[in-house]
């Protein structure tokens, strides 16, 4: 459920699209050529509104378009969490939307072809939770109508070769795809909608009040009915506000060197793998290499420094496959909200927002992005859902380095847990050992005891029958 990286250097071409030089009107103003602001303007074209998108960079140059393309159900915050905050009807409300979204994302997918879509999600334990997984398939299952299965222990390491992984949840109707295939893919779905894109045209400043708003650029400026706010963390100066509200994170990622069969022989699970804890995520690409992603931090690094870090943690889960190397190394930032929800909705009559999709996952931003266009042209109230998560401001310089502290903390906890459980589970198999140990012992003595008995019983049968024999003879 993690918007993470993934490498997009040959998978589509980065077609230059021209910057907005002249004066403009338009019905819809979306900032920000991600996912959900292409998904905004798409929808919002369809059902005949103009629609101009301003892109600061390019399409999908950032986490739209690095990422590894996961597209799970619900959203990155737990369900429990969720309940707690707003409610259960409103919660399962929130999942029915997150489930649009990914089935949003897979027609779309079709419509677009060559994305390298391929089903199946996995998400393991690395405590033995066999409780909480019971709970979690009631819950999601028969109360949220996912699509899920439980697996046992012994399932999970038949597809997936170590002892670091308990138990697992299975979404067979979840999927992978290309993200950055996709995110081109969809830009070129609205240009044919009729959408204008313009790149290498960041938004300076804005002036919302009114009928008519006002956006300015380096070279031209708008007039719209409608602004929507698409943005990450690098939505700059119209947008301060929110901007404030994102942590900023990168995420790393690399893609291995071509592992041969032996990649086949310890994981057997084609979809996509992320632990329960948020730390790993991997799946198989272009079939015999594994695309990994593992470090977080709240500050911007060289992808390459981190290579050695993947290196190391594919050997520890999996010391079967040996020594591996990374081939490739890349990053992608994103914006995490504090309270762990997107940020979805309308900020004053004319403005709205739908960012903050950093951990939450492909199909929360589809979700936001066709949310906000059904908003506008057709009064669909259900962004009010998202209301109980406003804006938070995320501590600037103090918030990135308390984020980096406690995710540190969070992994070393989720990593002394696991060893923890792998240390319960082989004194529980060592005890079970010496239990059948003591089990054969005793009934080894009782065999020997049984054999003893009828051994004694025969000596006195015979006993008996000679002295009886003696006794016939004397009477004889």
């Amino acid at each position: 459920m993690t918007i993470e990286t993934t490498d997009s250097s040959d998978s589509a071409p980065l077609s230059e699209r021209e910057a907005l030089t002249f004066n403009t009107d338009t019905d819809i103003c979306v900032i920000g050529g991600g996912l959900a602001g292409l998904t905004m303007a798409l929808e919002s074209a369809k059902k005949g509104a103009s629609v101009v998108v301003l892109e600061g960079r390019r399409v999908g140059w950032n986490a739209s378009g690095h990422n590894m393309g996961s597209v799970m159900p619900g959203y990155g915050v737990p369900v429990d969490d969720l309940i707690e905050r707003v409610g259960f009807d409103d919660t399962r409300e929130l999942w029915a939307l997150a489930q649009e979204g990914a089935d949003y994302m897979r027609r779309k997918a079709g419509e677009i072809g060559n994305v390298d879509l391929t089903d199946g999600a996995l998400e393991v334990s690395t405590v033995d939770a066999g409780d909480k997984l019971i709970h979690r398939l009631q819950l999601l299952g028969s109360d949220f109508g996912t699509d899920l299965e439980g697996w046992q222990v012994e399932r999970v390491r038949e597809v997936l070769k170590t002892r670091r992984y308990f138990h697992g949840i299975h979404y067979p109707k979840a999927f992978q795809l290309d993200g950055a295939k996709y995110v081109h893919g969809l830009a070129r779905l609205a240009e044919a909608a009729g959408v204008r894109i313009f790149e290498n045209t960041p938004a300076v400043s804005m002036d919302p009040n009114g009928i008519r708003k006002r956006i300015v650029t380096p070279s031209a400026r708008l007039r719209a009915s409608h602004i929507v706010l698409a943005g990450n963390i690098h939505i700059g100066a119209p947008a301060m506000r929110l901007a404030g509200t994102l942590l900023p994170v990168w995420r790393y990622a690399g893609i291995t060197e071509p592992l041969g069969e032996r990649l086949a022989e310890v994981i057997a699970f084609q979809g996509s793998v992320a632990d329960a804890d948020g730390i790993d995520h991997f799946r198989i690409v272009n079939g015999d290499r594994l695309m990994w992603s593992n470090p977080e931090t709240t500050w911007n690094a060289r992808p390459q420094k981190f290579a050695r870090a993947i290196e190391r943690r594919i050997r520890t889960i999996f010391p079967g496959l040996g020594d591996v190397a990374v081939e490739s190394m890349w990053s992608g930032a994103f914006g995490r909200t504090v309270h762990g929800m997107p940020q979805i909705g309308r900020l004053r009559p004319g403005l709205w927002v739908v960012s903050g999709f950093g951990r939450q996952g492909l199909n929360t931003s589809a979700m936001g992005g066709d949310l906000i266009s059904r908003s506008i042209l057709w009064g669909d109230d259900r962004w009010k859902l998202f209301a109980p998560f406003e804006l938070v401001w995320a501590g600037g310089t103090g918030g990135r380095v308390v984020g980096q502290v406690m995710g540190t903390l969070s992994r070393g906890a989720s990593a002394a847990t696991g060893t923890l459980a792998r240390w319960r589970e082989q004194l529980q198999k060592r005890e079970q050992a010496r239990e059948k140990s003591r089990e054969a012992r005793a009934a080894s003595a009782k065999a020997r005891s049984v054999q003893a008995m009828q051994a004694a019983r025969a000596r006195r049968a015979q006993t008996e029958a000679r002295q009886r024999n003696r006794g016939g003879g004397d009477a004889a």
